[in-house]
């Protein structure tokens, strides 16, 4: 990955939309189905709002039925930082932005082959690039 991207707070909100800093830098979350992503089929790369890192392949998207863009994998091995999160009485694993901390959603073990792996991510949090 690229050096490390910190900006102040102010920072941040002047460069990203009310829902973006809300979810990226505060770790929030938009409601299911509401997303611009969620039931998006462009080919393309995902990218981190915050800092333009690339971040998931479209060719890696698939429909979980949970109301959000998810992945079986990330573009490149490094792009993404993870932790347990403990908010909310549950026990989850955190998916940030390696290049510049952005939150952007949960990686859970439920799913497809062949990583078994579902990366649960935020619209808010993504830019598509299209090829």
């Amino acid at each position: 990955m690229s050096e490390k991207i910190t900006k102040t707070d102010a920072e941040w909100r002047k460069q990203l939309s009310a829902d973006e800093y809300q979810v990226a830098r505060q770790k929030g979350t938009e409601r299911a189905f509401t997303g611009r992503y969620w039931d998006c089929h462009d080919a393309g790369t995902y990218t981190c709002v915050c800092c333009g890192a690339p971040l998931f392949d479209a060719a890696h998207k698939f429909d979980s039925g949970s109301g959000w863009p998810s992945f079986t994998q990330p573009v490149v091995d490094g792009a993404l930082d993870k932790e347990t999160d403990a908010s909310y009485g549950m026990i989850r694993t955190e998916v940030t932005c390696s290049r510049c901390d952005a939150h952007l959603g949960h990686v859970f073990p439920d799913g497809p082959a062949p990583t078994g792996l579902r990366y649960c991510i935020n619209s808010a949090s993504l830019k598509l690039e299209k090829k």
